[in-house]
């Protein structure tokens, strides 16, 4: 029930981190992967690894800033490959500061980007998205549900974003598309992580602070992406799904110290 053979599957953030091990999973799984981002670059290298897995692959860059951009390059991948069958959308930014060091245009930077971003993505996908049958996954963050310091435009953006998820549940139930999002824990190897846990002090403190003990990885995450697109999960929607070996029940380790002290330090 995890062959995506013949589903058309789009990653927007697909060329890097989290989103591009999502994207090589569902590939791995028999699927037509299309990625989006803003790098033309990054897109075109994507696309190549993604057809060396031997499926078929395409992308188009677009910031998700940019409504109408976006809207032609889903309008583009679905004119190519059909209806989309399953779309995550995990474009992101991030950085470290207090709010009373926070620009406004800091503040609207990450909330353009992570909650704008979301409903430009949303508009455009609607009018393609296979009726009944599609699947929407929104990557959200920890700072979604609890408050860490120096992170309150990503914690005000994300919160946003889970709303949108359950909002859309109840819109778009009676189409038959399904939305979920997924909490991702600490990620080894990403952006995020480098930004947020820049230390070896750090990284042994979050590693420290996670239950099952270690980092999480691209795959941990695109495994939950597979059972969320799945059969398998044809009565879930408007769920929100940590996927973190517990960072969250831990109060996600006591990060919110450290990002207020590298904060601090800038």
């Amino acid at each position: 029930m995890l062959d995506f053979s013949g589903k058309t599957v789009l990653v927007v953030g697909g060329t890097s981190g989290i989103n591009r091990g999502v994207a090589e999973l569902f590939a791995r799984q028999g699927a037509r992967v299309a990625v989006a981002s803003r790098n033309q670059e990054k897109v075109s290298a994507t696309v190549r690894a993604l057809q060396a897995l031997g499926g078929e692959a395409a992308g188009f860059s677009a910031d998700v800033r940019d409504a109408a951009a976006l809207a032609a390059g889903v309008t583009e991948v679905s004119d190519r490959f059909g209806e989309l069958d399953v779309v995550v959308s995990g474009a992101a930014g991030n950085f470290p500061a207090l709010a009373a060091d926070l620009s406004p245009n800091g503040f609207k930077a990450v909330l353009d980007i992570d909650l704008l971003g979301t409903f430009h993505v949303m508009k455009a996908i609607y009018p393609h998205l296979r009726k009944p049958g599609a699947s929407v996954i929104n990557i959200s963050a920890p700072q979604a549900f609890i408050p860490m310091m120096a992170q309150i435009h990503v914690c005000a953006a994300k919160a946003g974003v889970d709303m949108i998820t359950r909002t859309l549940a109840l819109e778009w139930g009676n189409a038959g598309v399904r939305i979920n999002s997924i909490v991702p824990g600490p990620i080894d190897g990403t952006e995020g992580m480098a930004r947020l846990a820049p230390t070896a002090s750090i990284r042994a403190k979050v590693v420290a602070g996670v239950p099952l003990g270690r980092f999480g990885t691209p795959q941990d995450i695109g495994n939950a992406c597979l059972f969320l697109a799945s059969d398998l999960a044809g009565f879930v929607t408007g769920a929100v799904l940590p996927v973190d070996g517990g960072w969250a029940q831990n109060n996600c380790g006591g990060m919110s110290d450290d990002l207020a002290s590298l904060a601090a330090k800038k």
